[in-house]
């Protein structure tokens, strides 16, 4: 896809990105997909139907993405936004922030993307949370390059950096696996991705209730299509010079010698136009830092342009539906537990460098070990609230102790015999 000039080819980035994210909201809304809701279902009830929707969305994305590959008709190695086949493997950030984020999302009643459809759908509540990441995320990663320094730089990489592993590869499993074997990684990548991706889906399919379940199904697979489908427009889009097509970046980085003036230049293209996929997080810090720009077009990027299509793709599918409602808090701790929601997801999803939708779905989608280990600490961040929650709403007596270690042994991650109060 090559455009004549550079502003028609940075609309077409900006305004597919809107398309699919309208299209994301109105089905998150439509179908009740909620990742938050699906650990949920598992833990409290057994019914792990949303959970599988959760797993059947980064399967078809990651499918996409190795048809992508293999094609050669993308290259996601080249994207950097987020990192996720970085050759650093922060094992301390991804772990300590994804279960972070899990616990903050259980907090806030939703993840970063349930926040926005949420908003869509009148929940006053969720404005307040998306402030408070957006702020957050805003001042930990600094998305326009602004900032003397990151509240990351400052208060986590000192002791984070440590927690890490230095690859001699990309950490995707293919570039990890195909090392040791001498194999391609585009290869390696096929091969394992493939197999993963046929055992994930007979495990998704292999409930009989979730065959039977359309909304679960129809919101797994548009889900995974559109995060393939945001990689591929980003992949594509280039401009057409006399020396050829260049991508974005390319065309931004010798900005000076193809354009008279900085007139239309967005702000850190450098980053903000690689090839890249949603995720809820640094977008909610872009969205900030668009608003207070002054909503100048140089700030508008993939992830603030994504913020506000899920949200008015959740308002559209409300109106349709007739389920507009508007809702506020209960009681003052109501609204403190949501603040404390949000500070986490904020500050989780910046150390796992993305959110249940960034790295449990689009990370995923690129077989990066990193997105398979925040995955797993927000399925364990928010399991372990919900119990904590449970054990001490039933118990008078029950300490956050207690309710921890009870919490633990009914996901069978301690013995019984450590438990501290009768199960539920």
């Amino acid at each position: 896809m090559s455009f004549e000039t550079f502003a028609s080819a940075q609309s077409f980035f900006i305004w597919s990105t809107f398309v699919l994210a309208f299209v994301m909201g109105a089905v998150v809304n439509k179908t009740n997909f909620c990742t938050m809701g699906a650990v949920s279902d598992w833990v409290n009830i057994g019914d792990t139907g949303r959970f599988r929707a959760w797993v059947l969305a980064g399967t078809v994305a990651m499918i996409g993405v190795l048809l992508l590959e293999t094609t050669g008709v993308a290259d996601l190695s080249e994207s950097t936004l987020p990192p996720y086949r970085g050759g650093e493997l922060q094992w301390g950030r991804y772990i300590l922030g994804g279960v972070l984020f899990g616990i903050g999302m259980t907090l806030g009643s939703g993840c970063a993307n349930k926040t926005l459809v949420r908003i869509g759908g009148g929940n006053i509540k969720s404005v307040f949370v998306f402030i408070v990441i957006a702020i957050i995320s805003y001042y930990m990663v600094d998305p326009f390059k602004q900032l003397p320094a990151t509240w990351y730089q400052e208060y986590f990489a000192p002791w984070l950096n440590e927690a890490s592993l230095s690859l001699s590869t990309p950490q995707d499993i293919g570039s990890i696996v195909g090392g040791w074997f001498d194999v391609s990684a585009l290869t390696m990548r096929l091969i394992l991705g493939g197999v993963l991706a046929l055992v994930l889906l007979s495990l998704v399919f292999c409930s009989k209730e979730f065959r039977g379940s359309f909304d679960n199904i129809f919101a797994g697979i548009l889900i995974g299509v559109v995060v393939m489908l945001a990689w591929y427009f980003t992949s594509r889009v280039g401009v057409t010079t006399e020396d050829g097509v260049m991508k974005l970046t390319e065309f931004y980085g010798e900005w000076d010698m193809m354009m008279e003036s900085d007139e239309g230049k967005p702000k850190n293209g450098s980053t903000n136009l690689q090839p890249q996929s949603f995720t809820f997080i640094s977008p909610l810090g872009q969205a900030y830092g668009y608003a207070g720009s002054g909503f100048s077009s140089a700030f508008l990027t993939f992830g603030a342009i994504s913020v506000f299509g899920v949200a008015l793709g959740s308002f559209f599918w409300a109106l349709i539906s007739k389920s507009f409602r508007i809702e506020w808090f209960a009681s003052v701790k109501d609204f403190v537990v949501h603040m404390i929601g949000a500070v986490l997801m904020g500050i989780g999803g910046v150390l796992g460098l993305g959110c249940t939708v960034g790295q449990a779905i689009t990370g995923v989608s690129t077989l990066a070990v990193g997105s398979f280990l925040v995955f797993a600490g927000i399925v364990f961040g928010s399991a372990i609230t919900m119990k904590i929650q449970l054990y001490k709403m039933v118990y008078d007596d029950a300490s956050l102790f207690s309710a921890f270690l009870t919490g633990l042994a009914d996901m069978k991650l301690l013995p019984a015999a450590l438990r501290k109060h009768e199960a539920i």
